[in-house]
């Protein structure tokens, strides 16, 4: 499908677009996650960022149009940044944040899919999707936690000195 045909957002129906906008979410916030992990030092200047996330964004712009863009950016901030918040408390190990990182991310897909859809019955996916999100980020942060404490024995060069790995 070319953008000229999904920048014509009457052509797709609210289903398909729902699909695709939460895809284009979840890369962006997926993308915006691991370059937190990324210890990038530009010019000696922490805090610098490449941007991986926005290229997400930018393609959302041209494919989509700056309301679903501007959607697609507004969940990924608050995805990745209720998730950094979370662990900046120390109060949640990698699973928690994780478990809370697929909550919201299907809470932001199901306010797509309401703005999309025009369809105030979908709220009742709420307990479905908010289990579900649990469950499977429980999942993704064991798994990320074990690849995490294996990647610390296999060079501790690396990641000596960064504290974004603490668990």
């Amino acid at each position: 499908m070319t953008a000229v045909m999904m920048r014509s957002q009457d052509k797709l129906n609210p289903v398909r677009m729902t699909a695709y906008i939460a895809v284009m979410t979840a890369l962006s916030a997926v993308f915006g996650y691991a370059e937190q992990l990324i210890p990038f030092v530009f010019f000696g200047i922490p805090g610098i960022k490449l941007g991986f996330a926005n290229i997400v964004s930018l393609i959302a712009l041209y494919v989509f149009g700056p309301v679903y863009a501007y959607l697609i950016l507004l969940a990924r901030v608050l995805i990745v940044g209720f998730m950094f918040i979370l662990k900046k408390t120390g109060l949640f190990g990698m699973t928690g944040v994780s478990a809370a990182g697929g909550v919201a991310h299907n809470l932001g897909q199901l306010i797509v899919a309401e703005i999309t859809m025009n369809e105030i019955n979908l709220i009742f996916y709420l307990p479905v999707l908010v289990i579900f999100g649990m469950l499977a980020g429980c999942v993704m942060g064991i798994l990320g936690q074990t690849i995490v404490l294996r990647m610390r024995w296999s060079d501790d060069r690396f990641f000596k000195g960064h504290d974004r790995f603490d668990l």
